[in-house]
């Protein structure tokens, strides 16, 4: 399977995902941690069905020493005992940040007070960026039908 379109072969479009990887780089180097960063992106990824990130921060996170068990429930984290409160509270934002259209309000106060008790304002800030950042990560991928299986622990570093 081929993608549709290469990105980085086009110049404007070479161009603004230059920017946009810096973005996400800048993301990577904020206070808040590569674990809980990973699992978030993880989970955005699952939500949209976007295999190349789900291939590319499963890889990620294993490779910073995130177990397999614990990238296997990240799909059903809520019945998982293996995640901390703080990373329940950051996928609980990254799931109803990602489901805005189905949720009505966006995120809801209760979800705001739990991961505003466990991140201080740049980590709140950051999160909230990771989450709009891996939407449209995904939808990059998925509107050109990246192909996913081939991905390498730091390719885009």
């Amino acid at each position: 399977m081929d993608a549709r379109l290469n990105y980085f072969a086009d110049p404007t479009a070479g161009k603004a995902l230059k920017h946009f990887m810096a973005a996400g780089k800048t993301l990577q180097d904020s206070p808040l941690p590569a674990s809980t960063q990973e699992l978030v992106a993880l989970r955005v990824s699952q939500i949209n069905g976007c295999a190349a990130c789900i291939d590319m921060h499963t890889k990620e996170a294993a490779a910073a020493g995130e177990s397999s068990v614990r990238l296997n429930l990240v799909v059903a984290w809520r019945e998982a005992t293996v995640f901390t409160d703080a990373e329940r509270a950051a996928l609980a934002l990254a799931e109803e940040g990602t489901r805005v259209a189905d949720a009505g309000e966006g995120v809801s106060d209760e979800v705001w007070e739990l991961v505003a008790k466990h991140y201080d304002e740049e980590q709140l800030a950051t999160l909230v960026i990771l989450v709009s950042f891996m939407n449209a990560a995904n939808r990059l991928n998925i509107i050109a039908r990246q192909p996913a299986g081939n991905y390498q622990v730091g390719q885009f570093h």
